[in-house]
């Protein structure tokens, strides 16, 4: 009786008629694979400079291509290339990444340009930040400003929602990333028709730029590791443990997030602030070394391949380096995300507690650090979960995150983000 009455008080919205949707076929394909291909671009573009920044230049010059010389040049000196950008260039490449989460944001055209330039110098120079905000922004707006030219009688909202998608799909290699994001952020607004009525143009873009990125670049966030094949309790008791030591640890610099932004704002101009970061960086590659460099994704297929390779000690010293380099990477101004340097921060330390305990896994070790991690970075649920089991690509670590992922959102749950007001201050 009381289930009825429930039910009776929160009606289902109507499901949309067919014809309804079928409009949106057209413009979801071509923003998901012109999402797609932009990715693909720039990440080109990064991947061509970087061999000429890290392979050709040192080679030609007679220095070592990662020596703690050229990681200082090197990081100094793309910090004085992406604060000339941010200075000079029209638009100075959008807002402070500092205040910039996830979430779509619209951009105005004549930002766009500045902001790819300042995404392919920093991807190629070295910071611990990764493309996916920059490039969901940069889609956001060119979806939007030739959405409407093209298509005026289609809702602005829609080409947003759209790009945000078709970015996610492309950036992970499936839509399925992409439309639990969208479901989280439909999550307790007021839905015009059925669920998946409004899942059904992110879905149909992220879908094509998925497709899109799979036959053009291959890419796959399958890191190698062993798959599991069946749960064990010393399993779940390394799932329950990582994942809110990871949580925690994330959350070190999601608090110290304010004071390195306000510390380095002291310097007040991009051509001080972004040098100054470049020579911690710097400091920071010498300390770790060059696998704590760059977004960090390829950098964790190396970890995985070789998982007996460094020490416990070695592996913490990984840890906590591209942790602090995430942080003032994100904090001085680099335009880039925090998604995949987050990814290596958590694998170094699921590969940190095999080591020092080889009964833990190590793909039980990384998808628990990586989803700790994330959970305290992102504060996305469904993206956390997500990126952890893709990792590993095996069905049976689904369980296992899932009761992991509890004790570790208690942890983080209602407290700041990683992700400032105008003012300075943390979110919440």
């Amino acid at each position: 009786m009381a289930q009825d009455t429930a039910q009776q008080a929160l009606p289902t919205p109507p499901a949309a008629p067919a014809r309804a949707l079928l409009p949106l076929i057209l413009p979801s394909l071509v923003v998901g694979v012109g999402s797609s291909l932009l990715f693909v671009l720039v990440s080109s573009l990064a991947g061509r400079l970087q061999n000429v920044l890290w392979h050709n230049l040192p080679d030609a010059l007679g220095i070592g291509r990662y020596s703690v010389l050229w990681m200082l040049v090197m990081l100094t000196a793309t910090g004085i290339a992406v604060g000339l950008v941010v200075w000079k260039v029209p638009g100075h490449a959008g807002p402070d990444p500092a205040t910039l989460g996830l979430e779509a944001v619209a951009l105005p055209p004549a930002v766009l340009p500045g902001l790819v330039l300042a995404t392919v110098l920093m991807l190629a120079g070295g910071p611990s930040l990764g493309p996916e905000n920059p490039l969901i922004a940069v889609n956001v707006g060119l979806a939007l400003w030739l959405g409407r030219l093209a298509m005026p009688r289609l809702p602005g909202s829609l080409w947003p929602a759209l790009a945000d998608a078709a970015t996610l799909g492309a950036l992970f290699g499936t839509p399925v990333g992409a439309a639990l994001v969208i479901s989280e952020a439909l999550a307790g607004k007021p839905l015009k028709g059925a669920l998946w009525d409004n899942l059904f143009g992110p879905l149909a873009a992220a879908g094509a730029g998925s497709m899109t990125t799979a036959l053009v670049a291959r890419p796959s966030l399958d890191i190698g590791l062993p798959a599991l094949t069946r749960t064990r309790w010393p399993d779940l008791l390394s799932a329950v443990a990582i994942a809110p030591v990871a949580a925690l640890l994330g959350m070190c610099a999601v608090y110290a997030f304010p004071y390195v932004h306000a510390a380095f704002g002291r310097l007040r101009h991009p051509v001080l602030i972004l040098p100054a970061g470049g020579v911690v960086l710097g400091l920071l590659g010498a300390l770790g070394g060059p696998l704590t460099l760059f977004k960090g994704l390829d950098e964790v297929g190396d970890l995985a391949k070789n998982p007996e390779g460094w020490t416990a000690g070695q592996f913490a010293v990984m840890t906590v380096v591209k942790l602090t380099a995430l942080l003032v990477a994100a904090a001085c101004g680099f335009r880039g995300g925090r998604i995949f340097p987050s990814v290596f921060v958590g694998a170094a330390l699921g590969l940190c507690a095999h080591a020092l305990v080889p009964a833990v896994q190590p793909s039980v070790g990384v998808a628990a650090g990586v989803l700790g991690m994330l959970l305290a970075v992102t504060r996305q649920g469904w993206v956390s979960l997500f990126t952890a089991a893709v990792l590993v690509a095996s069905p049976v670590i689904l369980a296992l995150l899932c009761t992991a992922s509890l004790p570790a959102w208690l942890l983080v749950t209602g407290r700041p983000k990683m992700q400032l007001r105008a003012d300075g201050t943390a979110l919440r």
